[in-house]
């Protein structure tokens, strides 16, 4: 069973409701939600530096930053796959040249 995804503009509206009412509950019984969800996106838009979350993301700001952040891990997976290559080269001319030396 696939996990259900909620956009962005929904989750803002349950949280604005929810706190617009004061009970997160009856806005989750409302949209046929669990309580717990809507309250975990209402801790998330009240924390936001910890999360990532605020209301506004809908712009696309938060997809580009994101993007930014994929780019850059691809980035630094690929300059990590070149050093342990280089690593293991390095490794391997050693024990080559120094065959007494006792490598790791």
């Amino acid at each position: 069973m696939q996990r259900k995804r909620y956009t962005q503009e929904f989750k803002d509206q349950n949280v604005k409701q929810s706190l617009e009412v004061g009970n997160a509950a009856i806005v989750a019984r409302k949209h046929d939600l669990s309580a717990n969800m809507v309250n975990r996106w209402v801790r998330e838009h009240r924390n936001p530096s910890k999360i990532g979350y605020s209301l506004g993301y809908a712009n696309g700001s938060h997809s580009q930053s994101a993007k930014a952040l994929e780019s850059e891990n691809e980035k630094l997976k690929k300059l990590l796959g070149e050093k342990d290559l280089e690593i293991a080269i390095l490794k391997d001319l050693v024990k080559k040249t120094n065959p007494q030396l006792k490598i790791k």
